[in-house]
């Protein structure tokens, strides 16, 4: 099992929830390194704690397990696959996560490659948004070998609640699919919901505090409903990084032989929303979109 007392952990992404997570790490007494383009970028965490390292392959050399939260498979490709990636630099029976959303398939070649180094892998990404990562709260998905997911647990533990080993590598990477694909509709209800209530004259707070208790509860309605009645579009999860993810599931799909209608038109309105530049705010600003259609104003 691994000790906060003689574990150093690198962390590769910093952003939104990436640096929620590293600061829950440090909290729960981890010696922790982190990398970032910039290192102004990581002055909060410096000041908590946190070392910074000013390339990955100083880092990887330095650390028992690394943990990377980065934007888009062509980066985790470049982090983990390059010249001076992790599995060309990190020490012999280092563990490394991959907690972005990613494609199962390069989750397998990540797993297939770094064994072949010594290397212990795992998918795990994560669902939960800032508000999960702040709280210690995500559902953790994990695809890799059964025995690495246990010694690692105690990592999970810090970061979320709802933590599950799902199977093989890439298994993390496909639940977190059919997570994906689950809100890209419910999205999608949420915001003709509201809007409605609208158009019918009635009080849209009153209305979200009603349904969101019934058959109709979801973390989309109660959590991103609020805070579209709010006008605010902060980002929990970028716009830009949903559409990544529902391309992802619907190539998957596709591979399938699965026809997904709703995440399909998900996508259509999701890549409308980020062609009104859109692509930074958080994904409960489709309503923007939906609102738009409909001629209302918010």
């Amino acid at each position: 099992m691994l000790s906060a007392k003689t574990t150093t952990i690198g962390f590769i992404g910093t952003g939104v929830m990436g640096k929620s997570m590293a600061k829950n790490l440090i909290n729960a007494g981890y010696t922790l390194r982190i990398f970032t383009r910039t290192k102004s970028k990581a002055d909060d965490l410096l000041n908590i704690g946190a070392k910074w390292d000013k390339d990955i392959p100083t880092l990887a050399k330095q650390c028992d397990v690394i943990i990377t939260m980065v934007g888009y498979p062509s980066d985790v490709e470049k982090v983990y696959l390059g010249d001076h990636g992790l599995i060309k630099h990190s020490k012999e029976g280092s563990y490394i996560i991959d907690m972005t959303t990613s494609k199962p398939s390069l989750a397998e070649e990540i797993f297939s490659v770094a064994g072949k180094h010594g290397l212990y892998v795992l998918d795990a990404p994560v669902s939960g948004g800032d508000i999960g990562a702040e709280n210690g709260t995500l559902a953790i998905m994990t695809g890799g070998e059964k025995k690495v997911y246990d010694h690692v647990f105690p990592i999970f533990q810090v970061l979320g609640e709802n933590i599950s080993y799902q199977g093989p590598a890439g298994a993390g990477q496909h639940t977190k699919m059919s997570n994906q694909i689950a809100i890209a509709s419910n999205m999608i209800g949420v915001c003709e919901s509201i809007l409605y209530a609208k158009k019918a004259g009635l009080d849209p707070k009153k209305v979200l505090a009603t349904i969101s208790t019934g058959a109709a509860a979801s973390f989309s309605l109660s959590k991103l409903g609020a805070r579209m009645l709010e006008n605010d579009f902060a980002p929990g999860f970028y716009v830009k990084h949903f559409i990544k993810d529902m391309k992802i599931a619907l190539e998957s799909s596709q591979e399938f032989g699965l026809d997904t209608p709703g995440l399909r038109l998900a996508i259509e309105l999701y890549e409308e929303l980020a062609d009104m530049g859109e692509q930074d705010s958080g994904t409960q600003a489709l309503i923007k979109n939906l609102a738009y259609r409909s001629e209302m104003t918010l």
